[in-house]
């Protein structure tokens, strides 16, 4: 059945498609970000970029924040928890050419976590509430962030998400991404989707972007349909499978969403390979393509074999091997 796909806006950011690539640490590169909008996707998010590694200038601030022409519109996600420092980040992410800068109050990992940064910033809303003013009055570009429902499970009525939204929209963020499950959670469960509606419906002339447990096409169409969020953002589900955009736009205009051939797969494991030697050299760029193999791999009809080939990637040759055995021009 045909669902009606609308656009929407992140401020001055007009983007038709509301199905968008979520920031992921370690995934949401230059290289996969080309990747995902060669197949679909309008808008993407950078990886999570620490406050102060934006403003050190080196090789880790120039692959993190690395832009492409091709690469817009395009957010830029800053994790941090000074006012200040948050806020000459931004600006520096604006100067570089970020269309967006996004802030990150959700991350769960215990890193983060342990650093006061992240998800951890859900226990301190005035905080939160006092690095947005000072980001929104560094910056002329749009300014969202993303926050998860609760720190942890007590907080059943979600209170510190409502002081942070509330807080956040009045000082003039443009969007509000909303993962529903807690930190302490992390993904464990499933997200509530319940509450994306409540909250769309409380905010109903701001920009929502829902969270968690978009790991198909379909999902990204029932959350679109069952919440009234603005966007549905994809992350997990599209690793391994960038054409999810391509599908879910299939799967709403009524056709038989897209399958790419072996060929096609193949066309695109030598041109992420390419991308990411590009990216960060010979020596490094297949190594971290091994956790992408492993991810694509599961379109293959042979997905264990093929994982394994995958998993011993030491060299450009070595990659070029495995998709030479497995996938056939």
């Amino acid at each position: 059945m045909a669902s009606e796909l609308r656009p929407f806006s992140i401020g001055t950011v007009r983007v038709r498609f509301p199905v968008v690539l979520a920031p992921m640490a370690g995934y949401t590169d230059l290289a996969y970000r080309l990747i995902c909008r060669q197949r679909g996707a309008e808008y993407c998010t950078s990886e999570m970029v620490l406050d102060r590694c934006a403003l050190i200038h080196g090789k880790l601030r120039s692959r993190l924040l690395c832009l492409d022409p091709g690469d817009h519109p395009v957010g830029g996600q800053l994790i941090g928890n000074e006012p200040e420092v948050m806020a000459e980040a931004a600006r520096a992410m604006e100067q570089i050419g970020f269309d967006v800068v996004d802030l990150n109050f959700a991350c769960p990992v215990h890193k983060a976590l342990s650093r006061r940064r992240g998800g951890h910033m859900m226990r301190e809303s005035e905080q939160v509430l006092r690095i947005v003013r000072a980001v929104r009055a560094a910056v002329d570009c749009p300014v969202t962030l993303k926050v998860r429902r609760s720190f942890d499970e007590a907080d059943h009525e979600c209170e510190a998400f409502w002081r942070i939204a509330e807080g956040a929209f009045d000082a003039g963020a443009d969007a509000l991404t909303l993962h529903t499950r807690s930190v302490e959670a992390k993904y464990a469960g499933r997200a509530d989707w319940e509450l994306l509606a409540r909250v769309k419906e409380h905010f109903a002339d701001k920009t929502i972007i829902g969270s968690g447990d978009v790991l198909r096409p379909a999902d990204a169409l029932a959350m679109l349909e069952q919440t009234g969020v603005d966007a549905a953002a994809v992350a997990r589900g599209c690793l391994g499978n960038p054409w999810f955009f391509r599908q879910a736009a299939d799967l709403a205009a009524g056709r038989e969403p897209y399958r790419a051939s072996l060929a096609e797969q193949r066309e695109l494991l030598l041109e992420h390979l390419d991308a990411a030697c590009k990216l960060y050299g010979r020596l490094r760029g297949p190594r971290i393509m091994r956790k992408f193999g492993i991810k694509y791999a599961r379109l293959h009809p042979h997905p264990k074999e093929v994982r394994m080939a995958f998993v011993d990637v030491k060299s450009p040759e070595d990659w070029r091997a495995v998709v030479e055995e497995h996938y056939p021009a």
